[in-house]
């Protein structure tokens, strides 16, 4: 086996196909990489979808494209080209945008798609091999995916190309995703289910809320605070006066109490032993933030609550640890 053809020799001939790329983004390939991002923004505020094609490997890579621009905020869907003539180009609208992939830019299946886009008067950006192929001439916008070399022993298979016109996609996705201003919170929208979803919940998706908050008054007896805390199980309980958060008594709290004042400490009250400045959070905020703040601050709850102070929850590290956040 030849150095080139080691599993190492591999992965560096798609590497460097990769760094190939990168220089013609960051030299001639600069400006047409910049009307590609603005065809697709202005797609977006037309109301019109990406729709993204091609066969094989390429077919494949599509896909994952498709997917990455819908879940980075830009509606697309994938369009199996030899389906296409056969009906599915029903799937293009008027203000839709077209992405076609073929390493060699003379790919039969989407050659045949080039009338009816262009009667359409749909936009078409190609990401090809060859920029002097049919494909890119008829392309509104052409960026070259051209490889030194393909990974394959035989230089046949698609492996080094592929490879590049997936980063060349991703890197499309989230320059747009940027110009939007796409926030983490728009992200977490569109990933409801999984880690990723849990990892950008909200607060108020996790907390305790109602009849499972621990809440005391200052006046309660110590007794009873204990009992509220061990009945609650969250390690502590609110201490609440008029509707607000006046302070928390924590499991920490209690111990200390107990070894400063032995069994004293059942002769005081809520109000007596409570931490008046307790960490609060907003319920709007992200889940991540409150892991964050736990873990700085060395505790494992925090008081959600609303802007007038009123207790509308409690978030505990061990909802966070079920999120799978750290």
């Amino acid at each position: 086996m030849s150095a080139a053809h080691t599993p190492s020799g591999l992965v560096r001939i798609e590497a460097e196909a990769l760094l190939a790329l990168a220089e013609r983004l960051e030299g001639p390939m600069a400006a047409d990489f910049e009307r590609a991002v603005e065809r697709v923004l202005g797609c977006g505020q037309a109301r019109g979808r990406v729709v993204v094609t091609g066969m094989g490997k390429s077919g494949i890579v599509a896909q994952k494209i498709a997917a990455t621009l819908s879940s980075t905020g830009s509606p697309a869907l994938f369009l199996h080209p030899a389906e296409a003539v056969h009906g599915d180009l029903g799937m293009i609208t008027d203000g839709d945008l077209v992405i076609a992939l073929s390493a060699s830019g003379e790919t039969e299946e989407i050659l045949r798609l080039l009338a009816t886009i262009q009667r359409m008067a749909i936009g078409l950006i190609s990401f090809v091999g060859d920029p002097r192929s049919t494909l890119a001439a008829a392309s509104d916008v052409t960026l070259d995916c051209s490889v030194p070399a393909e990974a394959c022993g035989l230089g046949l298979a698609p492996t080094a190309s592929t490879t590049a016109m997936l980063a060349l996609g991703d890197a499309l996705a989230i320059a747009v995703s940027l110009r939007k201003g796409f926030r983490a919170e728009d992200f977490a929208a569109l990933h409801p289910g999984g880690k990723l979803g849990k990892r950008l919940a909200t607060v108020r998706q996790l907390m305790h809320t109602g009849e499972a908050i621990p809440r005391v008054q200052p006046e309660t007896p110590m007794k009873d605070v204990i009992y509220e805390m061990s009945r609650k199980k969250l390690g502590m309980t609110t201490v609440e006066r008029e509707g607000r958060l006046a302070g928390i008594v924590s499991d920490g709290d209690l111990r200390r109490l107990l070894e400063r004042d032995g069994p004293e400490c059942l002769r005081k009250t809520a109000g007596d032993v409570m931490n008046a400045t307790p960490k609060t959070i907003g319920a709007g905020e992200m889940s991540v933030r409150a892991l964050h703040t736990m873990e700085e601050k060395k505790i494992t709850s925090l008081i959600v609550v609303d802007p007038e102070q009123r207790i509308e929850g409690v978030i505990h590290l061990h909802d966070l640890w079920g999120t799978e956040l750290i």
